[in-house]
């Protein structure tokens, strides 16, 4: 079965997709069977970020013209199997709890042929990010250093664990100055759920800034192919190393 790590964020804006994508395509290259899910029912992005037009997506699943499987998309140059949203189409969200709970079950079925699912969920506390983060093996919460998105990712990380969600609490640090930098931020962070919280999240990575990666971004480019060699690049991948180390 699939290690299912659920990738969230407080507040939009911290490169949490980009973060997704670049992490699925880096688990891939390492070898392991990876399957990245586009979470957000309202506003995905998957499909912009890489050029992709997928002819089956989560809404045509969730609409039930099509089974979850039907709506898997092979995208050669990364290696990944995707599930697209609909971009764009709000009407997807704000989907009742038991359309999103049979959703997550079906994903749980088709997790059996891979080694790790990541699901981009959207920013903030819908039901899908909360139901997702409950079931989810880990808990990816992306931040970066601006108080916001600090203060959002402590609400994000405050209201999952009333929740009662069972999955390792980790923290991604995204366009940080420098991995010292990146490292206290999260510090920060875990030092105020610790006092409140009574947890202390691991910091899973930190990826510093570069300007490389909104120049991919726009030309719907997997970053790992269009700048292999780059501090960004360099720092997602030692996260898939730590994600795919046993254990």
């Amino acid at each position: 079965m699939a290690e299912q790590i659920a990738i969230a964020s407080g507040k939009g804006g911290v490169g949490k997709t980009w973060l997704a994508i670049t992490l699925g395509h880096a688990l891939a290259r390492l070898g392991r069977r990876v399957l990245l899910v586009d979470g957000d029912l309202g506003l995905a992005n998957i499909d912009v970020q890489l050029g992709i037009e997928p002819g089956i997506d989560l809404g045509t699943v969730l609409t039930g013209r099509a089974g979850l499987e039907q709506a898997v998309h092979r995208h050669g140059p990364t290696g990944l199997d995707i599930i697209c949203g609909r971009s764009g189409s709000g009407r997807l969200a704000g989907q009742p709890d038991s359309q999103v709970e049979a959703l997550l079950e079906a994903l749980g079925r088709l997790a059996a042929a891979y080694e790790h699912v990541l699901i981009d969920l959207p920013a903030g506390l819908d039901p899908i990010v909360r139901l997702a983060l409950r079931a989810a093996d880990r808990r990816l919460v992306v931040a970066t250093d601006e108080p916001t998105a600090l203060t959002d990712a402590y609400a994000l990380i405050k209201v999952t664990t009333r929740d009662q969600a069972r999955g390792r609490l980790m923290i991604g640090i995204n366009l940080a100055r420098d991995r010292r930098a990146g490292a206290d931020t999260c510090n920060g962070l875990s030092q105020v759920c610790e006092r409140f919280l009574h947890l202390r999240p691991e910091l899973l990575g930190v990826v510093r800034r570069d300007p490389r990666v909104p120049e991919a971004i726009r030309h719907q480019t997997p970053f790992l192919l269009r700048h292999p060699i780059s501090p960004a690049a360099e720092d997602v991948e030692a996260v898939a190393r730590v994600l795919a180390a046993p254990g």
